[in-house]
């Protein structure tokens, strides 16, 4: 069993109590963009939740933001976030997801 950093730990235990999803992943980016190793400022977020039924894409995406207010506000360069109802998941993308797009800068890194 591999250790969570401490962002990627506090991302996911976050999106558990808000959306009790029925997947999950943080996956952290951060090693394919320009920062330093260990760096926790690139995420990937999958997440599959009967939260999203009804809703459209802008809004499931605000639903997770505003969970995420602090991480984004402070610690988090870029998110890419991938929302889905289960029957979205199972069917539409037959659990695959998207791959995140290529990072164009702007950290305070560089």
């Amino acid at each position: 069993m591999t250790m969570q950093a401490p962002i990627q730990a506090k991302i996911q235990q976050k999106l558990l109590e808000a959306f009790s999803p029925l997947v999950l992943d943080v996956i952290n980016e951060s090693h394919q963009h320009n920062v330093p190793e260990g760096s926790e400022s690139h995420f990937k977020v999958v997440i599959v939740s009967n939260d999203f039924d009804g809703k459209r894409l802008i809004g499931r995406h605000r639903m997770v933001n505003q969970v995420l207010a602090d991480e984004l506000a402070n610690h988090i360069h870029a998110l890419a976030i991938h929302t889905y109802t289960e029957e979205q998941w199972h069917t539409e993308y037959k659990d695959k997801v998207p791959l995140s797009p290529k990072c164009l800068g702007g950290s305070k890194f560089n």
